[in-house]
């Protein structure tokens, strides 16, 4: 799937990629009318911005929150029926699927580490386990790098495994992505923030690497369009033609007409490198 930087400028499982083939190979992916839909990780950046895409496309949606307090000033609040848990209470999860046609599982908890108390596979496990019968799961986790390459970060290796979690008692669609490319992504506020630095353009020499980002639209497409679709369940890889991000904050700055250089720095130490994101852009290290 191609992702579109000016727009944004203002396991044993069946596997397909999509990448680098645009919307066109979408064509044929339409997404069934009428459903009913579970979204857990309404709180968070993808989840929050589905909901709205699936009301509009015609289905009933439900969502699961550990406090609906912190959806009363979204504007699809009052269009949504509310169940208050976690993706941990099997019980909760059990009503909350009852009479679903389908879920999405959008829960991460941003830790690291293949540890079995992990609490991403804790809460994978636990909402398998009491979701078991539903007809369909869809979840996101990242792209996974070459296995002759280099190991596979901790988060990259948290989230794939639970989409292993999942698939192992559920129908799961999981959703392999690069980078999000979105207003408010950190991916993106990150590129935003390293490229408007005055006068150049400075990161450390990781900004050589390819990477294969993807437009948030494009992603919720492609999440809406899974609904119901036997023939999108296994692991789906989404992302553009390999970039580099040096290419990206390039790109960037002429679609703003602002002339940088983009220098790399001799940082490759995970430490210093957190260290010049929080320095360099809003984001905590």
């Amino acid at each position: 799937m191609r992702c579109n930087l000016q727009r944004m400028a203002g396991s044993g499982r069946s596997s397909c990629s999509h990448q680098g083939r645009g919307l066109a190979f979408f064509g044929h992916w339409r997404a069934l009318n009428g459903m009913k839909v579970l979204v857990t990780g309404v709180t968070g950046y993808i989840g929050g911005r589905l909901v709205p895409r699936l009301l509009d496309a015609g289905h009933t949606v439900r969502v699961l929150v550990r406090d609906p307090g912190r959806l009363q000033t979204r504007p699809w609040a009052d269009r949504v029926e509310m169940i208050g848990g976690a993706v941990e209470d099997s019980e909760t999860v059990a009503e909350a699927v009852k009479g679903m046609d389908a879920a999405y599982y959008l829960v991460q908890a941003m830790c690291s580490g293949p540890d079995p108390s992990h609490p991403d596979r804790i809460a994978a496990q636990k909402f398998s386990e009491a979701a078991v019968g539903s007809p369909q799961v869809i979840c996101v986790s990242g792209l996974l790098p070459d296995p002759s390459g280099k190991e596979i970060p901790p988060h990259l290796w948290s989230q794939a495994e639970v989409g292993e979690i999942l698939a192992s008692r559920l129908p799961t669609t999981e959703f392999r992505i690069g980078p999000l490319i979105g207003s408010g992504s950190a991916f993106f506020e990150m590129l935003k923030g390293v490229t408007e630095r005055p006068t150049a353009a400075f990161g450390p020499r990781w900004i050589r690497n390819h990477l294969q980002p993807i437009a948030l639209r494009d992603l919720l497409a492609y999440l809406v369009a899974a609904l119901g679709r036997d023939d999108a369940l296994g692991v789906v890889e989404l992302g553009s033609r390999p970039q580099s991000y040096r290419q990206m904050m390039r790109v960037y700055a002429r679609l703003r007409g602002i002339r940088r250089a983009v220098i790399p720095l001799p940082l490759s130490a995970p430490a210093l490198s957190a260290a010049w994101v929080g320095l360099v852009t809003p984001l905590p290290n």
